[in-house]
């Protein structure tokens, strides 16, 4: 593979991953507009199911926390200080 190859190949791989979190994000967005249980918000539970369906499958709860971690970290910097979108 040339040196423009592998890159392409990268920057696929990114979009698909860049597409799968906007989908999923997408689709809690519209589980949270129509959660029939305000008493139980929609992205805590989402949140609770992804890291263990991210443990089954196979990935290591110390990386699944870090990188929950390094996520809540950055927040700050992305939002401006905003609590939500303007």
């Amino acid at each position: 593979m040339t040196n423009e190859q592998e890159q392409i190949a990268r920057d696929q791989w990114q979009t698909s991953l860049y597409e799968a979190s906007y989908r999923y994000s997408v689709a809690l967005k519209e589980l949270h507009q129509t959660n029939p249980w305000p008493d139980h918000p929609a992205l805590t539970s989402a949140i609770d199911t992804l890291a263990t369906e991210l443990w089954d499958r196979s990935f290591r709860a110390s990386d699944i926390s870090a990188a929950f971690e390094r996520a809540i970290a950055g927040l700050p910097a992305y939002t401006a200080g905003d609590d939500i979108r303007p």
